[in-house]
């Protein structure tokens, strides 16, 4: 049966306001789509997307994943015409994402990567819709002691048994949900792995480094690396990102997982010296001990997402900076309220 055609594009983006979610939203309403964003607000801020609501093709609704969705029972989606149109694409970026609060949120991320990867991936079966679930570098396990590149055909080293596992393992079992659902209910599913991002509306105070490098840096505080001199790191900035996974969602046919994110790998000491330099600041390093989501991971092998989808990296890392230091001077006194608050449990 041919898809039937629409003026507009109906799109569920679950963790819309979130760091990356946000700017998921912002762009597929900039290329003229309809966007439901989904989120409990447990690790995100309206802060990211008060600038959309007004915006007659954009809907915001508190709603937990971990929790079954009906989109015909809100009365706010009536304009969407639900019931007629449907959904056309899920990007499903739901789970609680901060590396201070990591051990407060354990329940709600073994939860997201389970029963709410099955609650997404039910809405996509029930609209028939494309289905993109952004998974992580960290399923891959620890950088690897050569420090090749990983590629998507490698099955990675995961301790199930890890303080961790429920992030790690549990983006491992959402990525055979999502193969699982493909093979079963025919599903066009998209996995992208995402490697480390930066960029404007990061939470701040969370162990996110590169905002509370910054922050810290235009207050000429300490600014504390949680890890050692040796501490080295790819980034990616966000809106290229997005973009990769846009692209991702717009293929046609099974490309199965695609890393997306940088392979030039940077000493966070010389990232820190970059602020520093940028904005002027007396602030000194000081070295803390490594933090249970801080740690030195692999670098992707960006072959297929460069060959398949014509993809690569942009914004240079003093660029990106740049744009994230002159956000963090704009919002700095609202996003610190923000990051001071604890995520309600």
């Amino acid at each position: 049966m041919p898809t039937p055609v629409f003026d507009k594009k109906n799109i569920i983006v679950t963790g819309g306001a979130g760091f990356i979610g946000s700017h998921l939203c912002e762009q597929l309403l900039q290329q003229g789509a309809r966007v439901i964003c989904l989120d409990n607000l447990i690790s995100s801020t309206l802060t990211n997307i008060d600038f959309l609501l007004k915006n007659p093709n954009f809907e915001f609704i508190r709603h937990d994943i971990n929790l079954p969705f009906n989109a015909e029972q809100f009365p706010e989606l009536e304009r969407f015409k639900m019931k007629f149109q449907g959904v056309q694409e899920i990007y499903h970026l739901a789970c609680p994402m901060s590396p201070k609060e990591f051990e407060q949120t354990r329940m709600q991320t073994l939860l997201a990567n389970s029963v709410g990867m099955r609650n997404a991936l039910d809405l996509a079966v029930k609209y028939r819709a494309k289905f993109l679930f952004t998974s992580t570098s960290t399923i891959y396990g620890p950088r690897p002691q050569d420090g090749h590149q990983l590629k998507e055909s490698e099955t990675g080293s995961v301790d199930v048994n890890s303080e961790r596992a429920c992030y790690d393992e549990g983006k491992r079992f959402a990525e055979t949900a999502c193969r699982t659902y493909q093979q079963v209910h025919g599903l066009d599913v998209k996995v992208a792995r995402i490697f480390r991002t930066y960029g404007p509306r990061e939470r701040l105070f969370s162990g996110e480094m590169v905002p509370d490098f910054i922050v810290n840096a235009l207050d000429n505080k300490d600014i504390e690396i949680f890890g050692d001199e040796t501490f080295t790191t790819s980034l990616c900035y966000v809106s290229d990102v997005v973009d990769a996974i846009v692209k991702l969602m717009a293929t046609e046919g099974d490309m199965g997982p695609v890393n997306i994110g940088s392979d030039l790998d940077m000493p966070i000491v010389e990232v820190v010296k970059h602020i520093l330099e940028m904005t002027g600041s007396t602030s000194k390093i000081v070295f803390q001990p490594q933090l249970l989501f801080m740690t030195p991971l692999g670098l992707p092998d960006l072959t297929k997402v460069k060959e398949k989808l014509g993809w690569m990296p942009l914004v240079s890392l003093d660029e990106g900076l740049k744009k994230i230091i002159d956000y963090t001077m704009a919002y700095k006194n609202v996003l610190s309220e923000f990051g001071s608050t604890k995520p309600k449990i």
